[in-house]
């Protein structure tokens, strides 16, 4: 199993200026504290960073931000996932120019397409970068599920296939990935303990980006030992996890960051909607409820 990509990798915000545009002040403060806290690396420009709702031009850019700030401190893998595979290959390459250390990609969505061309898909998009590649499996929003034999089908296909994040149902096939010998990251924070005890290989996801040190308890407390500490800092991060609104993700981590690092993160880019007066309330009281202490070291003058 490839060892190179494992632990803690928060899925970035992208910032919003007040005219909805990339605030790119903001975005490397939210990667600042996020480092400062310990993760090991970043999943970039996926669902939670809004990439879908971005233009080639954004993504780009953000994929140089990302490896300008972190100077090689941490591991960037940057999502490149489009309708047509001729962009998702131009964000790849692009991608690899800027430094990145792997790329990952949603499968093709929107039109239903057989193994085969899934697989095509893939060859040509890593093919153009070259670098450790990664499938996103997100069959709640792509309605293709990435099952161990499709997967032996890319393995095959895709020489730079070293592994995947997994946001299927389906956990019991963390197990499957492994014995292929594939880095399997988690995509649910609320399973991340229970997924590194099937042999994951960490967890990627929004809330680690907001509260990146509970999740790094989990970690560093599964690696050495003590599952009872690993268990108590998982049952806090469930529950602030169950509690963001499925239609309202990018707008509630980027509020709770906002609060946290006391940085204006913006809004989220429509059709995305922003928390009402009363959803911002419920996060404060989160906030308060779990003792996450706001961190003024990144605060705005």
């Amino acid at each position: 199993m490839n060892k190179e990509f494992e632990g803690v990798y928060p899925a970035l915000i992208t910032p919003m200026d007040s005219d909805g545009n990339l605030n790119e002040s903001a975005l490397r403060k939210v990667i600042e504290f996020n480092i400062s806290a310990g993760v090991h690396g970043f999943w970039v420009a996926g669902g939670s960073g809004e990439s879908v709702l971005l233009d080639d031009e954004e993504n780009c850019r953000i994929a140089q931000i990302v490896t300008e700030e972190t100077k090689g401190r941490v591991k960037n893998i940057m999502h490149v996932g489009t309708l047509t595979t001729a962009r998702s290959a131009n964000l790849a390459e692009h991608a690899a120019k800027s430094g990145v250390d792997a790329i990952c990609c949603v499968p093709p969505f929107f039109y239903r397409q057989n193994d085969e061309a899934i697989v095509e898909h893939y060859r040509v998009i890593a093919s153009a970068a070259d670098l450790p590649f990664f499938v996103y499996n997100l069959p709640s929003l792509t309605q293709v599920e990435i099952t161990s034999d499709l997967m032996q089908k890319i393995q095959e296909k895709v020489p730079q296939l070293v592994g995947l994040k997994h946001s299927a149902p389906d956990i019991e096939a963390i197990r499957q990935f492994r014995d292929m010998g594939l880095c399997c990251m988690m995509g649910n924070s609320r399973l991340m303990l229970q997924s590194l005890m099937m042999g994951a290989s960490g967890c990627i996801d929004g809330p680690q980006g907001i509260m990146p040190e509970l999740f790094l308890d989990i970690w560093n407390s599964f690696q050495s030992g003590n599952f009872q500490q690993a268990r108590d800092s998982q049952e806090k991060t469930a529950k602030v996890a169950s509690l963001v609104p499925i239609t309202k993700q990018q707008a509630f981590y980027k509020a709770f960051i906002s609060k946290r690092i006391g940085v204006n993160c913006g809004q989220p880019r429509p059709p995305l909607e922003g928390l009402t007066t009363s959803e911002k309330k419920v996060l404060l009281e989160i906030i308060d409820k779990l003792e996450i202490k706001p961190n003024t070291e990144f605060k705005e003058n």
